[in-house]
């Protein structure tokens, strides 16, 4: 077998399916600087003549699919949609991937932001940087701590939009500072709210309520759009809103607006519309907003994580045996 590796991988997993037979030739995308779209990837499978392949946001669709001799493909996300598993699944070939290699990371990203937004660390931040802000007299040292106010977690309401996985691991954390918790929810489990000691709420009355919104959903048709303008303006002037789910989820037009307009007192976001994130994005010149490129996920641990999994998948598919995070099992019946 010859695998060819694009995505963040240890060498310690490199070297373990090497001595499991496997040829592998590593070109993480973060070397090199190339995600491969469309069908760019056809050629590149071909001309190695791969067998494997381990990817993260290289999209392996149909015609690459189809044009290709590939026997395994794996994916570092846990709900690759850069993979078509339809086309995979019809050709018989097994689609493995890595959920949960991230929610550690993304959930401790999302409490990072909370506290940075809740105290005004950007706004603090860029008020020292920037040349013209010196401090000559207590007057100066007065106005600095006027602008910079922030608020404390503790006795505030923290509403969340999403119990999965990170969302549940948001939750645990937050149990230590001494806050309600909201969730909207509408496929909650009555023991997963129990376990954190949450309430369960409708989306309005947790926008109306709520201190702290975190958002923690997936990208579906269902939550495109679920925060509109007009669900926006539920919320309290003094309440500010986190988004390290997806951007989609957002009216993100109706968002800025709301923050210049200081009608929410602030966000912390890591997820756009248009992304990767450059120093064009338009929050970067809201000193309410902490702007993350998109780093959730971000962590060594996250590439250890993520290389493990997918290292002991592709030795049980090897060993013909079933791997456990198979996203398609019925190419393996019989």
């Amino acid at each position: 077998m010859k695998a060819l590796v694009t995505a963040p991988f240890t060498e310690a997993c490199l070297n373990e399916l090497r001595e499991a037979g496997v040829e592998v030739e590593y070109r993480s995308w973060r070397d090199t600087g190339k995600l491969h779209l469309g069908d760019s990837m056809l050629e590149v499978i071909s001309q190695g003549d791969y067998d494997i392949v381990i990817v993260e946001g290289d999209e392996i669709k149909e015609e690459v699919i189809q044009g290709t001799d590939l026997k395994l493909i794996a994916c570092v996300r846990g709900g690759p949609n850069n993979i078509s598993i339809e086309a995979a699944t019809k050709k018989g070939i097994p689609v493995v991937s890595a959920p949960g290699r991230n929610t550690t990371a993304v959930a401790e990203l999302t409490i990072s932001l909370i506290l940075s937004t809740a105290r005004r660390l950007t706004r603090a931040d860029r008020l020292l940087v920037r040349d013209e802000f010196m401090v000559d007299d207590f007057g100066d040292f007065g106005r600095l701590h006027e602008s910079t106010i922030g608020f404390e977690l503790s006795g505030k309401t923290v509403g969340i939009i999403g119990l999965g996985q990170i969302g549940l691991e948001v939750a645990k954390r937050l149990c230590a500072f001494d806050v309600r918790l909201l969730v909207y929810d509408p496929y909650v489990a009555e023991d997963k709210l129990k376990s954190v000691g949450a309430t369960e709420s409708g989306l309005d009355d947790l926008l109306q309520e709520s201190d702290v919104v975190t958002i923690h959903v997936p990208a579906t048709e269902e939550t495109r759009g679920l925060l509109s303008a007009e669900k926006l303006g539920l919320m309290k002037e003094t309440s500010i809103l986190i988004n390290t789910s997806r951007a989609s989820v957002t009216d993100e037009d109706a968002l800025f607006e709301a923050l210049k307009s200081k009608r929410i007192a602030g966000a912390g976001l890591d997820v756009f519309t248009m992304e990767p994130v450059d120093c064009d994005n338009i929050f970067l010149e809201l000193d309410n907003v902490t702007v993350t490129p998109h780093i959730g996920g971000n962590t060594r641990e996250t590439i250890e994580r993520q290389s493990e999994m997918l290292t002991k998948d592709i030795k049980a598919f090897l060993n013909g045996e079933k791997p456990l995070h198979i996203l398609n099992p019925e190419v393996l019946k019989g």
